[in-house]
């Protein structure tokens, strides 16, 4: 690095030069006085090269005359000339001061306060609350600090958020909180005038007060007017138990005429008769003289005077001498006008000053700790400071928050000077009495809230008394453990009335039930011995009903048979493990709660509930009777031929039954194909659920189960203590994929894996490896093998809920069936009533129909009319006549249409079955019409879509037939479950040689 010439190099060239060289005297004695300048220059760099550091006096100076007469440039030239005179200041900083205007208007004052960024390097004032924050961070972004005595947001205490903000003076709520905390005045009311600084300042007095959990009643605004003033006033009188009233706005000692007005009217409303309590906000923020200053509008204002002895005056306590005393020494002393008269300046002049002098003490020990003085470092050195500032001690603590005194002034009725009662001791934030007592109109102070609104951590009650309160609160638990009690006790009594009286009774005896013959009453003989009986009626053309052999004759008891009648309908009775119950008096009532819930159970594919019966030593769960028997018989049963649709369908109907139970926070725990019976109409519904919540309420005796039994148990069930007894809902995800598995082989559980059920259960118990049934892929759609698969994986929490199974099934195989009608053409969009239609998909280049589910008809319960398609009359009374069925595409049908006589209830007649020609005609005097039907080949294992048409008796005769828009939904919801294997099948009246085609229904 290039340095430049020694300063004295010059003059070593001057003085060695020869004399002939230097030119005459004068000139040479210029240059010697020209360095020894420069010598002199470089002797004292301190002074002469230090940076100016330039104070900004921010203040509403201009648009607000009150401000004004602080007189900020008087104030700061002071402050700085005084600094820079104290020999006590070490400072490598020169002071400037320049007066910055802020608008009256909180959002012009912090547009003004940003294009102030380059005009200082730090900040004094802010006389607006409203953008104090604002402006904090942008201090602290500049790197400037914030000096402020009127900014009382408590958010600026967090230091860490606001590194470079500092307060000249201690927080006003600090100040307030003490003195309401010593008279425990708890509710106060806020009051400002209309302009923005003191309408802003009201708001963020009242959030103070609320952070420390003082009750703020109201926080009002009023302009100068009497009739805004009244409104205020009238407010407040409103308010609950308002004790303080802080009145944000200018000081009627110093002119604020909104302060004077608002006291003359609540003297003349009675306010100021000891009920509250009247404190000057802004005095706060300066130091009032009291000391022999008489106040003149006192003096010429009775009213005022009168209304005044209800105001108690805090304001900064000044030391030896009064603010007018040191103002008048200034003046004498000439450094500051001579013409100025004292009682026309506002005392925030003090406050400007010691702002100012604040600043010069913090960077006086930043400079001699650190050498140099950045926003932050200031206000970290503005802790334990103490100065004298114009007229007063400024004192911080080691946080940087002011411990300055204050003093509570206070007059009364007959005198126009005010007089100190209380110091304010800021350090330890308690009131010392100064001797003279504070004189309250009436001779007491307002009434005195409850401790507990200045105690910190507690929630107050406000202000009860606490015995009292208890009484209460002890009162009205008893009233309500009293009402819980006895609604208790009534919801108890309706219950034991319902479990075995009314229409609804749950518990049922031998003399609701009657056991039929013993021989339909095996569990794996009934269901399949009155199918067959059932089908072979109808299927001779007879009414369906059951005919008995010489054995069935003997005499049916509970004991020998699980089959009843109950209310005429066939019932199934699923026994529990034999006991002594006790009387039926004796049920729980969480037992008797869980059994109303299990029988409001209602869904298409779950076996509703009946009943519970109770007698005879016998528990036993009262369900529909099913004549198909269960899923594991139909699986085992080679006589049923069963393709891929039928066991699609058998599935989605578990899916749906599970889906339910699960929505209704039922786990069955117990699932197994055995225990998902098959109605006449082939729809599956789930049974046995809930059995084994009875058994742990009613703490029935069981049997370990075999391992068999446990084959469809999830492998963290096994595992679990009495885990063949307990339930989850991922456990019934896994004995769903077993079923499946059964579904898809057409055989037992692992009965490909050649292995006793014991060891299975051992390895699943004990994995690594997982082990799992093993299912061809030629028996599914790869698709259904991997839904399988997801059902019983080893982690619980990997496997699909029956929403999502059923989501994924509806999209992989219920609306994709592979090997069904492919030359079929494929229906379009549209709709029927209340049925949506839906298209047809593809798949692997082949087109195909969806798997259909119309409305099912839902008879009386245990009535064996599954096997039939029922079509019922409409308001009119009209039956369905004359129906031409004709199959386009497919041939393979299965169907049984039957007549229903309207005048001997329960009887159905035959009107046509599987056959490959015309049925006969059926007419019943006036109401009847002939059905002409035709079929093609019958086979056990297809289905078909039915269409139907209806017309009057007169309609028929005159050739005419009802459009497709007069199918309503008594017609189609008496249509049998009917799942679609061919495009179309045309209905068409006899006498009309047009078909129409219903598209088909998708209800799922």
């Amino acid at each position: 690095m290039r340095l430049g010439p020694w300063p004295f190099f010059h003059l070593m060239l001057w003085f060695a030069a020869p004399r002939r060289q230097r030119g005459h005297h004068g000139l040479a004695s210029f240059k010697l006085l020209w360095y020894l300048c420069l010598l002199a220059l470089a002797s004292f760099p301190q002074q002469v090269w230090a940076p100016p550091y330039r104070i900004g006096v921010v203040g509403p100076w201009t648009c607000d005359p009150l401000f004004s007469k602080a007189l900020p440039e008087v104030a700061a030239r002071l402050a700085i000339e005084r600094i820079n005179r104290d020999p006590s200041f070490d400072l490598s900083y020169s002071f400037e001061y320049v007066i910055l205007n802020e608008d009256c208007q909180t959002s012009r004052a912090l547009s003004n306060f940003i294009s102030h960024h380059q005009m200082a390097s730090g900040f004094i004032g802010l006389a607006n609350p409203g953008y104090c924050e604002a402006a904090s961070l942008l201090g602290n972004s500049w790197d400037k600090g914030i000096f402020s005595w009127a900014c009382v947001n408590y958010e600026l205490d967090n230091k860490n958020s606001y590194p470079t903000f500092s307060r000249t003076l201690p927080s006003a709520i600090r100040v307030l909180v003490t003195v309401m905390k010593y008279f425990q005045w708890a509710h106060a009311g806020v009051i400002s005038s209309d302009e923005d600084i003191w309408v802003h300042t009201a708001n963020r007095v009242a959030s103070a007060l609320r952070s420390r959990g003082l009750p703020v009643g109201v926080v009002l605004t009023t302009g100068q007017d009497s009739q805004s003033i009244r409104e205020a006033l009238q407010r407040i009188r409103q308010a609950d138990r308002i004790r303080i009233i802080i009145m944000c706005m200018h000081s009627a000692l110093i002119g604020g005429e909104t302060q004077m007005h608002l006291l003359e009217w609540a003297h003349d409303l009675k306010m100021t008769d000891g009920t509250y309590v009247f404190v000057p906000y802004d005095a706060l923020l300066y130091s009032l003289p009291y000391k022999h200053t008489p106040y003149q509008v006192l003096r010429n204002n009775p009213k005022l005077r009168e209304a005044y002895d209800a105001v108690l005056t805090i304001t900064v306590e000044s030391q030896d001498k009064t603010f007018y005393q040191a103002l008048t020494e200034a003046a004498a002393g000439g450094e500051i006008p001579e013409k100025l008269e004292s009682d026309q300046v506002s005392p925030l002049f003090g406050t400007i000053y010691n702002s100012i002098y604040f600043i010069a003490q913090a960077m006086n020990n930043a400079v001699r700790e650190n050498g140099r003085a950045s926003a932050a470092s200031l206000v970290q050195h503005s802790r334990n400071m103490q100065f004298y500032g114009f007229n007063q001690l400024i004192r911080t603590d080691s946080n940087g928050d002011g411990i300055s005194e204050y003093v509570i002034l206070d007059t009364n009725w007959k005198e126009w000077e005010l007089h100190s009662t209380y110091t304010v001791d800021m350090e330890t934030e308690l009131l010392r009495f100064r001797g003279t007592h504070i004189h309250f109109p009436g001779g007491r102070p307002p009434r005195a809230d409850a401790k507990c609104w200045f105690a910190e951590g507690k929630i107050c009650r406000g202000g009860i008394d606490p015995a009292f309160a208890v009484m209460v609160c002890l009162a009205l638990l008893i009233a309500l453990l009293s009402i819980n009690g006895f609604a208790y006790f009534i919801r108890r009594r309706i219950n034991k009335i319902q479990l075995i009286k009314g229409p609804n009774r749950i518990l049922l005896t031998l003399d609701d039930v009657t056991f039929i013959n013993p021989h339909f009453g095996s569990k794996r003989g009934s269901r399949a011995s009155v199918s067959f009986q059932i089908t072979s009626e109808v299927q001779s053309g007879r009414s369906p009903r059951l005919s008995f052999s010489s054995g069935s004759l003997t005499p049916a008891t509970y004991e020998n048979s699980n089959i009843a009648i109950y209310e005429g309908d066939w019932v199934w009775l699923k026994k529990f493990p034999s006991g002594d119950f006790g009387d039926i008096k004796s049920i729980k009532s969480s037992a008797s709660d869980m059994f109303e819930m299990m029988k409001d159970l209602r869904h298409e594919n779950v076996n509703p509930l009946l009943g519970f019966f109770y007698d005879s030593g016998m528990f036993a769960i009262v369900t529909e009777f099913c004549s198909r028997r269960s899923l594991e018989d139909i699986l085992t049963n080679q006589d049923v031929k069963l393709d891929w649709m039928f066991k699609s369908s058998l599935l989605l109907d578990l899916i749906k039954g599970m889906k339910y139970l699960h929505h209704r926070e039922f786990t069955h725990g117990r699932l197994k194909s055995r225990n998902c019976v098959v109605d006449g109409r082939f729809v599956l519904k789930v049974t046995d659920y809930g059995f084994n919540d009875i058994l742990e309420t009613l703490r029935f005796s069981q049997e370990e189960p075999s391992a068999e039994e446990l084959l469809w148990t999830a492998p963290e069930l096994l595992r679990a203590p009495r885990g063949s007894r307990l339930g989850s809902f991922a456990g019934d995800v896994y004995s769903f994929a077993i079923i499946m598995q059964e579904v898809m082989v057409r055989g037992t559980p692992f009965c490909m894996m050649d292995l006793p059920a014991e060891e299975i259960i051992d390895r699943l118990k004990k994995p690594p490896p997982v082990y799992r049934p093993v299912v061809p892929p030629e028996y599914a759609p790869p698709e259904c093998l991997q839904l399988m698969q997801q059902c019983w994986a080893e982690s619980a929490e990997q496997r699909p809920t029956f929403d999502e199974i059923f989501n994924q099934v509806r999209t992989l195989w219920i609306l994709v069936l592979p090997g069904i009608c492919p030359e079929a053409s494929l229906p379009k969009t549209n709709s029927l009533g209340s049925h949506h239609i839906v298209e047809g998909n593809s798949y692997k280049g082949k087109s195909y129909l969806p798997l259909m589910n119309l409305r099912k008809l839902r008879p009386r319960r245990g009535r064996d009319t599954h096997d039939t398609v029922e079509t019922t009359s409409p308001k009119t009374r009209t039956r369905p006549h004359v129906v031409t069925l004709r199959n386009t595409h497919c041939h393979k049908l299965r169907f049984f249409l039957s007549q229903r006589n309207f005048r001997t209830p329960r009887t159905y007649t035959s009107v046509g079955t599987g056959v490959d020609s015309y049925g006969g005609n059926q007419t019943d005097s006036k109401n009847s019409c002939e059905f002409v039907h035709k079929f093609h080949t019958f086979s056990v294992s297809s289905y078909f879509q039915l269409q139907i048409f209806e017309c009057t008796p007169s309609s028929f005769r005159n050739g005419n037939t009802t459009t497709i828009s007069t199918i309503k939904s008594s017609v189609v919801s008496s249509v049998t479950t009917i799942f679609l294997t061919c495009s179309t099948l045309e209905v068409s009246s006899a006498t009309t040689p047009t078909g129409v085609t219903l598209r088909s229904h998708l209800q799922i």
